[in-house]
């Protein structure tokens, strides 16, 4: 690939009639992707679990001329079961009957202790929601992206999870499962038209990054509407043959 995808440029309608479900679309990265996708042609589906939130975004995305209609997909994640999947599988599979992208961004800090200090709750409930949604999420709508012509799952790594870091604790260790997780999913279908691939976000300017480093000039961060290019690049057709790769957003 001779292009950086930090630098991809993309026309105004590439992601035209696609249909793509973003975990965690109610705030930060996910909002933002959902913004931008929506205003290039795709039809959106936004996950999260505060309907107020989902709302003001759905609102937003009502107000971009000419968007497709999006539509709310409400879970919780740290309660969800499997039935809870099931359910939203089936429910996005009588609506739309495909899915073209599934980007799965949600995920939770937990606190910044030592493994000597760290909760066992605590740990478990990260591990839940940053590590078995993603394969909960990926499993039941396998079938739905492999419905699609050119079907592309994101997962959202970070920096912690390629090089292990003191007092990231689960965090950390959940993002090297989370790069562990699409390289085995992009194994599994080297010869399908799956692409599998993950996406760092870096230092951006979110209510997760907030909570990590409380003391930081938030100013001098990137906005999410800033780090987006590599999203849109997965998601759209230039991206076709790139799986099992991990880029970094900026």
């Amino acid at each position: 690939m001779s292009t950086d995808p930090r630098e991809y440029t993309y026309p105004d309608d590439i992601l035209r009639d696609r249909i793509i479900l973003i975990t965690g679309a109610s705030d930060g990265i996910g909002k933002a992707l959902a913004l931008r996708a929506a205003s290039l042609g795709a039809q959106v589906i936004l996950h999260g679990r505060s309907v107020p939130k989902l709302e003001k975004v759905y609102d937003a995305i009502e107000a971009i001329e000419g968007t497709p209609r999006p539509s709310i997909a409400v879970m919780d994640l740290e309660s969800a079961n499997a039935e809870s999947y099931t359910t939203l599988a089936r429910s996005i599979e009588a609506e739309f009957g495909r899915l073209d992208g599934l980007v799965l961004n949600a995920s939770i800090l937990g606190e910044r202790y030592s493994i000597e200090q760290y909760d066992a709750v605590l740990w478990q409930k990260v591990m839940h929601v940053n590590v078995t949604s993603i394969f909960a999420m990926t499993q039941v709508f396998l079938p739905l992206l492999q419905q699609s012509a050119d079907p592309s799952v994101i997962f959202t790594s970070s920096g912690v999870g390629r090089t292990g870091r003191a007092h990231w604790g689960a965090y950390a260790v959940s993002k090297f499962a989370t790069e562990g997780f699409s390289q085995v999913l992009a194994d599994e279908h080297r010869h399908g038209k799956l692409r599998s691939n993950c996406i760092n976000p870096g230092a951006t300017r979110t209510s997760m990054r907030l909570a990590a480093f409380p003391a930081e000039d938030r100013d001098a961060l990137k906005r999410p509407e800033e780090i987006l290019a590599p999203y849109i690049f997965l998601l759209g057709p230039d991206s076709k043959g790139i799986t099992g790769e991990s880029f970094d957003a900026q």
